[in-house]
């Protein structure tokens, strides 16, 4: 029995010592994305972020596997907390659409922090540099210094005059 402890320790660390290896090849492949294509740190970060949880997800899962965690049990606690996770969302749907929009400005969208945009409504347009794009606010600095938030959704569903910033070399 013991024997057995010690494979599974080993093949835990086998596990955690990929998985640092694959996050450090991610972030080199991230970097040179980045250079490459010239997007901003933030969205770079963000997405290394993004990235770095669904790894550890998996190596928590494959560690519970290795230790002997009935895959019906890991199932039944995965399923629960999806529906659980599915009624918040479906309780808060602007919350949903929220996220939903800030995932697409953070992959394809034209806009990125530092561009200049104006929100044309009917009557009061909006104008400002992006400081900041989250999962659920989009943060405009008007050209008065002041900072205004606006959902995500809102940029997705209104028409957007830009000004991109110019390129940096």
């Amino acid at each position: 029995m013991e024997i057995l402890n010690h494979f599974k320790i080993i093949e835990s660390a086998i596990v955690i010592i990929l998985a640092f290896f694959i996050r450090l090849l991610t972030t080199k492949s991230l970097r040179k994305i980045q250079l490459k294509f010239g997007f901003h740190k933030t969205r770079i970060l963000v997405t290394n972020k993004i990235i770095t949880v669904l790894i550890y997800i998996t190596v928590i899962v494959v560690i519970s596997f290795i230790w002997g965690v009935d895959e019906k049990q890991l199932l039944i606690y995965v399923s629960s907390f999806l529906t659980i996770l599915g009624i918040a969302f479906f309780a808060q749907w602007s919350l949903l659409s929220n996220i939903t929009a800030g995932i697409i400005l953070y992959i394809n969208y034209p806009v990125k922090i530092g561009d200049s945009i104006t929100v044309l409504e009917k009557d009061n347009n909006i104008t400002g540099e992006i400081k900041d794009i989250g999962a659920f606010f989009i943060t405009l600095k008007t050209p008065e210094k002041e900072l205004i938030t606006l959902p995500n959704s809102i940029i997705l569903q209104k028409n957007i005059k830009y000004y991109p910033q110019p390129p940096t070399k």
